[in-house]
């Protein structure tokens, strides 16, 4: 079902975000994301001059390589266009991700390590849906390789109660690992 039809609007503002996850020939993945808004309309900014309609306002990349267990093994951003020419400099402080594995507290050890004026706003938000596409590529290849293997699940899968549809009392945690349903 769509959204509901809006009222009389203009658009001004168009933000892409685009996040692919690769599987490397070494054992582990890379997630790359883009990030890049634009506007409708042309204006004038003090250190890039006039930035027309369409053209890159923010154009932003990061990379994360991981291992299976979501740990981060590299990081790194560049930012090819931003409205400030000091933006560019912030690039290397996203190797500080290193060490981190996407997982409970990612957020906060985000912040810490890239958070507020040691980092950027854009590449900080970019990384919520580079961790959602690592589990979306990683997961399903880690979990096909233990099925394969025989391998039974000794502690509960980290997915169960990540979101509505894996609820721990619910129908696909029942049908998926029944070991660990808590429904009646």
């Amino acid at each position: 079902m769509p959204l509901s039809p809006p009222a009389a609007r203009k658009e001004l503002h168009l933000r892409q975000v685009e996040v692919r996850g690769y599987q490397r020939e070494d054992g582990l993945w890379d997630i790359e994301g883009r990030l890049v808004d634009t506007k409708t309309y042309g204006f004038d900014n003090f250190d890039r001059g006039h930035i027309g309609p369409g053209e890159p306002v923010h154009q932003m990349l990061l990379r994360l390589t991981l291992d299976d267990e979501l740990m981060i093994h590299d990081a790194e951003a560049v930012t090819e266009e931003s409205p400030y020419h000091v933006c560019k400099a912030v690039g290397p402080n996203f190797e500080r991700l290193k060490g981190i594995r996407i997982g409970a507290g990612w957020r906060r050890q985000v912040q810490a390590a890239v958070g507020g004026a040691q980092g950027c706003t854009h590449l900080v938000e970019l990384l919520g849906p580079m961790a959602t596409t690592a589990y979306q590529t990683i997961w399903p290849v880690v979990a096909r390789k233990r099925e394969a293997a025989g391998k039974t699940w000794k502690s509960k899968p980290k997915t169960i109660d990540t979101c509505h549809a894996y609820a721990s009392d619910g129908p696909v945690v029942k049908r998926l690992w029944p070991e660990f349903y808590t429904g009646s």
